[in-house]
């Protein structure tokens, strides 16, 4: 079941966070770290509305955040479509011990069906460039890469950005 987050599951989404930091720093992967992802940012998502957790068999399993805020950083990318009504996922997980089951799978057709109930005009986001396992799993969706940002407190490494359309943009519309 994928719901909106409540308040009082923070410190159980910042557990499952913790724990894919360990895994991914154990696989090389230098993504997340002890400045993020924070509570803070996950507080700000549950009270917009925009944080939402997975359970299986009443177990909080993983978290997405679906924002239609453009953060800061996504300013100098080109990105397929003007911005307009955009959704950007971010702070997306699974616990380690429930990973490889289709999870984020489920996570990610959520957030894609939503932004289209929502009428969006495409799914943004990004993903460290050191995570490969992530880029092909988006690539394999349809999100196709377009620039790269940068997260200094995060890794010296840059992300990548990548977007999926919903639908061609309309061109040279009267």
């Amino acid at each position: 079941m994928i719901r909106k987050a409540y308040p009082s599951e923070i410190q159980k989404i910042m557990s499952i966070t913790k724990a894919c930091a360990v895994q991914m720093i154990s696989e090389g992967i230098f993504q997340w770290n002890e400045h993020y992802p924070h509570a803070q940012a996950f507080e700000t998502d549950c009270e917009r509305g925009e944080l939402y957790v997975l359970l299986k068999a009443n177990i909080l399993v993983g978290c997405i955040t679906i924002s239609y805020l453009k953060d800061a950083e996504y300013q100098t990318v080109q990105w397929l479509t003007k911005d307009g009504k955009n959704a950007y996922i971010h702070r997306l997980a699974i616990h380690p011990n429930f990973q490889r089951q289709g999870l984020a799978k489920e996570l990610m057709d959520f957030a894609e069906n939503l932004a289209m109930e929502e009428k969006a005009l495409s799914v943004r986001l990004d993903t460290f460039s050191q995570n490969k396992r992530n880029q092909r799993f988006y690539e394999a969706r349809g999100y196709q890469r377009l620039g790269t940002i940068f997260f200094p407190k995060q890794s010296e490494q840059p992300f990548y950005c990548y977007e999926k359309l919903f639908s061609e943009p309309m061109k040279n519309a009267l």
